[in-house]
């Protein structure tokens, strides 16, 4: 399960990239204590720019520069205390709107077995969308729950979520991918894995 941009640059009112995400992290939430009971890895990211990010990154912040404000080891950078990690859950830093792009997260899951992949965060139409399009990219199964993404226009989310539906993986009930969570029994990464078919997809 990865957890995308969910620091305080997005949740806080003041934040410089804000967004209305309280349902977000509420659903966020619940998908964490399922998953942290049935033992499955969780991966958060973060965004930060320093001097070097912004000199690489330049071309998207001349369209973002509010985003200039979230600078290492400021408050911005701090993933909400509401879901925040615990020990052992790594947090990863990225520059570009893919978790995926100049991280080492496919690495990552390529050392701990992952073939599947949920996806919570934001923002839907742009950060949650391009780990979507890059997870299934590296052969993963994708899976999104609605109620766990967020974005600043109703318009955007809903576009994007069916976009991903439809091309790169399944939106679903966050219900559905809770089920699924408390099916594996306490035994990810330790037992068989779950059947294909078992994958919570359609929903829509």
């Amino acid at each position: 399960m990865i957890v995308i941009d969910m620091s305080l640059a997005f949740t806080d009112p003041e934040g410089p990239l804000r967004c209305d995400l309280d349902g977000t992290v509420s659903g966020i939430a619940r998908l964490l204590d399922s998953a942290r009971e049935s033992g499955v890895p969780i991966i958060y990211t973060t965004v930060a720019y320093g001097e070097r990010e912004r000199v690489s990154a330049r071309a998207m912040l001349r369209k973002m520069p509010a985003s200039l404000a979230i600078e290492p080891g400021s408050r911005w950078v701090e993933i909400d205390e509401r879901i925040a990690p615990r020990e052992g859950e790594p947090v990863i830093t990225k520059v570009f709107p893919s978790a995926f792009f100049g991280t080492t997260l496919a690495s990552y899951l390529t050392g701990i077995g992952c073939d599947s992949l949920i996806v919570t965060g934001a923002s839907t139409s742009g950060c949650v969308r391009a780990t979507a399009v890059d997870a299934v990219s590296h052969g993963l199964q994708v899976a999104v729950p609605r109620e766990a993404v967020g974005d600043r226009f109703v318009d955007a989310h809903e576009q994007s979520l069916a976009d991903i539906d439809l091309k790169y993986g399944d939106v679903v009930p966050l219900e559905a991918v809770v089920d699924w969570l408390r099916g594996l029994g306490g035994a990810a990464g330790a037992g068989p894995e779950p059947a294909a078919s078992d994958w919570p997809v359609g929903g829509r």
